[in-house]
């Protein structure tokens, strides 16, 4: 016989059975009815091949055959265990616990969440969790998603695959970022004078020949191009390459506001969507206690921004 061949709720009411030896007690302990627990017992005495249970000879109530005996601790010790596994609920202590967490971070993640959230992850050295920072692989992120390869991602809302539990970190606006005493002054930006200012564009897709920000494409619904001569591949290269020169680069303003000592921040000509940072998990890990407690740490160090 094997497992899928039998009702476990048959294995409960044998259990039962065994410990009173009496139908009528074991019916009233499983709340139901005598012959409802008869019929089980039937049942039961089939799958077995064995009788289990014979009336006494003395007496009212029931004698365990020799099966009945034999099955009578590894039953009570094979139900303990079920009762257990249903009863499991999962923990975590990141102060006790051992665990690797896999993050994806985008660099606009870094530079607005990382180094706060390094700090703050510092408190739980040297215990024995471990944290590793890859940047996302748009093209591959949903595979590592699905074979459990990273346990969250923070990234831009727009490019977060779609099934994936999502919350968000802050919302903000586009800001234009340029050297002091940059030629063009300080005055207010206009959009023709914005288009033609030389843009850095921050890209880290090499499959692309010629890359688009999210400013392009938006640009591109009011048939206006702005004009892109540098694109680099990290977000950290900016602020060094506006001060060494007269190019220009948008990005959200709650990143370029780390180097606002160094550079001059103007607001730009055109109402454009706002940039979303979202932190993002695969649907199976919304109920991970660890991964709870580690999206529920990045979202008070976003909100506490």
């Amino acid at each position: 016989m094997e497992l899928s061949d039998i009702d476990l709720n048959l294995l409960v009411s044998l259990e039962v059975l065994l410990q009173e030896c009496n139908v009528t007690h074991a019916a009233q302990r499983l709340a139901i009815s005598q012959p409802a627990l008869s019929a089980q017992l039937a049942r039961l005495r089939l799958a077995f091949n064995d009788p289990l249970l014979l009336p006494a000879e003395r007496g009212r109530g029931m004698t365990p055959t020799a099966m009945g005996m034999s099955l009578k601790e590894p039953l009570a010790i094979a139900l303990k265990g079920l009762k257990q596994v249903i009863r499991f609920q999962p923990s975590f202590d990141p102060k006790l616990d051992s665990r690797v967490f896999h993050i994806a971070a985008s660099d606009n993640a870094m530079v607005a969440l990382g180094i706060p959230l390094l700090e703050k992850l510092q408190s739980y050295f040297p215990h024995t969790l471990r944290f590793i920072f890859n940047r996302p692989q748009q093209d591959q992120i949903a595979i590592q998603f699905e074979r459990g390869e990273i346990d969250l991602l923070i990234d831009d809302a727009r490019l977060i695959p779609q099934n994936m539990k999502t919350r968000k970190l802050f919302r903000g606006g586009f800001v234009m970022a340029q050297r002091k005493n940059h030629p063009r002054g300080t005055g207010p930006l206009d959009l023709e004078g914005y288009c033609a200012l030389q843009h850095v564009l921050v890209s880290n897709d090499v499959a692309v020949v010629n890359p688009q920000g999210y400013m392009d494409e938006y640009l591109s619904t009011l048939q206006r191009r702005r004009n892109v001569v540098v694109t680099l591949p990290q977000l950290l290269l900016v602020p060094g390459t506006l001060r060494n020169s007269d190019l220009v680069c948008t990005l959200p303003a709650s990143l370029l506001v780390h180097f606002a000592d160094d550079l001059e921040l103007f607001e730009l000509p055109f109402i454009a969507p706002q940039f979303a940072l979202n932190v993002a998990w695969h649907p199976r890990n919304q109920y991970d206690p660890g991964v709870i407690w580690l999206r529920d740490l990045i979202h008070q160090l976003a909100t506490a921004q």
